[in-house]
């Protein structure tokens, strides 16, 4: 505020500094951090220390309290229980993790025994996604052991001779394998799925609707090579049915994308792919 005295009200001061009250010239001193109803009570006394400290410790104590209800409870594997997402950790991220501990059995190379809920359901759909787009279903004896291990019997008779006719031995020749489906001698054929996620479409008991978004590896490792490997992204989504004690394929669908914009980082020479594939196994998913 901008007065002549500086004291807020030109109009009661004067210049000699004193106050005219009651007709007699008297002197009053204000006191900071005064009490009272007039505002001129004592001064308040300074806070102890002791104050402080128990201030400080309060927050100590809560800080604690906050950190210990965030900490996560041991291994998140045991998060599920059979009979559904009902086990996942509240709060949990979606791509995080989640549920049922991955399966111990296996028929052959391909997971088996998954549980017989949601997660298992999709659990089973992102190992058989991996079944499917493995180097082994490029020779005929181990693409009719997948189909037998991931189909209900009845599918598995129906696309078995359709399967063989896809994979010819001119379709095998474009990617640089002979009619066997084995690469050239120093070569490695690449063929690879890697799911990024399931997503449950349905699921009712018995049977279940499961998407597997996936990103695949084909192409031939090695000099001269005329198919090097590429990089593609596709979704996955199979129809299944609990049968014999476990999750089969009933019927599938497949479709391109979701498809991220290409990285800056720049393509490995052959022989690095060669060495990754031999040296980085494949892994159990389970959701």
């Amino acid at each position: 505020m901008s007065h002549d005295d500086g004291y807020g009200n030109d109009s009661g001061r004067t210049g000699d500094g004193y106050s005219t009250i009651g007709g007699t010239r008297q002197t009053r001193t204000r006191l900071p951090d005064g009490e009272g109803g007039d505002g001129y009570g004592p001064r308040r006394p300074a806070r102890s220390s002791r104050s402080l400290i128990t201030v400080v410790g309060v927050i100590v104590l809560l800080l604690g309290a906050i950190a210990f209800a965030n900490m996560g409870g041991g291994d998140g594997g045991d998060g599920g229980t059979s009979g559904g997402a009902g086990g996942n950790k509240a709060g949990a991220a979606p791509t995080a993790a989640t549920g049922t501990k991955p399966v111990t059995g296996k028929i052959g190379d391909i997971p088996s025994g998954f549980a017989h809920d949601e997660q298992g359901a999709q659990s089973a759909a992102s190992n058989f996604a991996v079944a499917l787009g493995s180097v082994e279903m490029f020779t005929k004896d181990s693409r009719h052991v997948i189909l037998d291990s991931i189909y209900t019997p009845a599918e598995a008779d129906k696309i078995r001779a359709p399967q063989d006719a896809a994979y010819s031995p001119a379709f095998l020749q474009k990617l640089g394998l002979d009619a066997d489906g084995n690469a050239p001698q120093g070569s490695t054929f690449v063929s690879r799925t890697i799911p990024v996620g399931s997503k449950l479409e349905s699921f009712d008991r018995d049977t279940a609707k499961v998407s597997v978004w996936y990103m695949g590896l084909i192409g031939m490792s090695g000099a001269g090579s005329t198919d090097p490997v590429r990089t593609s992204w596709k979704t996955w989504t199979a129809d299944l049915a609990w049968t014999d004690g476990d999750w089969r394929v009933v019927s599938e669908t497949q479709k391109d994308g979701p498809a991220p914009v290409p990285g800056d980082v720049a393509a490995s020479s052959s022989d690095e792919i060669s060495r990754a594939v031999e040296e980085y196994g494949g892994f159990t998913y389970a959701r």
